[in-house]
């Protein structure tokens, strides 16, 4: 395992791994030395270490290259590490709502996958959705979308380029909420999993909007073993790194964020016996209403679609919100306002 990122000091000072590690200093008036020596020293900042990885990387994909699906095409594109796979194409972009971006998406192993690339550190473990990591390991293969220093190969989730039964282990975190089918990824992650081999994925379930490409699916514990339904389940759980107390603070951060001035102060100064009312009893409060469009979209307890078929006469005669008043929305209504 080698660690990508380290404190910034005099001695190992390197321009190109500072700007990485703090895209800020782009803006800075003077180079990243005089930014480091100035202001970088006391705010502990870190540079990155891309070609401490060239070497093991170089050697990985030799390996990588022995599982490849040879129905795949692919490229080798340079990054500040070493080449890189590429399956990633136009058509895919396309069909799946890939778009370039400059965007840093990337998180750390907590011990519990920390745990599963030591049982496989003699086999290969497909980390799909990988992000920037701050660590690299021999034995993990760093799929994504985007040409990080830590990504091995780039390709989409939905259409994995390795031959069956290829991986001992296979890793996705965070990352099935942002395809545009993720039913399509998890028979793909199931299909290169080895016999016997074991998959560690983590969903969101009461998190507001966000992310890159885009943002499709939550999910409940039911629907995400669904989608593996083909696997045999042995845990799941809610670790306290993705407890309910992430997506109160969550919540409660993005709805201040929509808030200004005295509706803002007079927010945060609500308790939560404030907010436990019938939900109705609050829409024509000022939190409530002052609330821009794209706030409301982030949060929403549920959205709406209205949607025409294109080139088919319209014949119905109600109006396109007459269902607002039927039973099913009647009932829908009465139990909210009974909770």
């Amino acid at each position: 395992m080698i660690e990508l990122n380290e404190p910034a000091t005099p001695e190992n000072f390197d321009a190109e791994g500072y700007l990485a590690n703090n895209p800020d200093v782009r803006g800075y008036l003077h180079s990243p030395y005089q930014h480091f020596m100035n202001h970088g020293i006391a705010e502990g900042r870190t540079i990155r270490r891309s070609k401490a990885i060239t070497a093991i990387k170089a050697k990985k994909i030799g390996k990588i290259k022995k599982i490849i699906n040879r129905d795949k095409p692919y490229s080798m594109v340079d990054s500040i590490s070493g080449l890189t796979l590429c399956f990633l194409n136009d058509d895919l972009k396309v069909r799946y709502g890939v778009e370039d971006t400059d965007s840093v998406s990337g998180h750390g192993y907590d011990p519990n996958i920390q745990a599963i690339i030591e049982e496989y550190k003699d086999g290969l473990v497909l980390d799909c959705g990988a992000g920037r990591k701050p660590v690299y390991y021999e034995n993990v293969v760093n799929y994504e979308i985007v040409n990080y220093d830590s990504t091995d190969v780039i390709g989409v989730a939905e259409e994995l380029p390795f031959i069956d039964n290829a991986f001992d282990a296979v890793l996705s975190v965070a990352v099935l909420e942002h395809l545009r089918d993720p039913f399509g990824a998890a028979k793909e992650m199931t299909r290169v999993l080895k016999p016997g081999g074991k998959l560690f994925c983590a969903v969101p379930f009461l998190q507001p909007f966000h992310g890159y490409p885009s943002h499709y699916y939550n999910m409940t514990h039911v629907g995400l073993a669904n989608l593996f339904r083909e696997l045999k389940v042995v845990q799941q759980a809610v670790y306290p790194a993705t407890g309910p107390i992430f997506s109160l603070t969550w919540y409660l951060i993005a709805w201040l964020s929509g808030l200004q001035g005295e509706t803002k102060e007079d927010f945060l100064n609500m308790r939560v016996r404030d907010l436990i009312d019938d939900p109705y009893s609050y829409l024509n409060k000022k939190f409530v209403t002052e609330l821009p469009e794209a706030i409301n979209f982030i949060l929403a307890s549920a959205t709406v679609l209205i949607a025409v078929k294109e080139g088919v006469p319209q014949t119905a005669t109600s109006q396109p919100l007459d269902w607002l008043k039927g039973p099913r929305f009647w009932r829908l209504s009465k139990l909210v306002k009974s909770r």
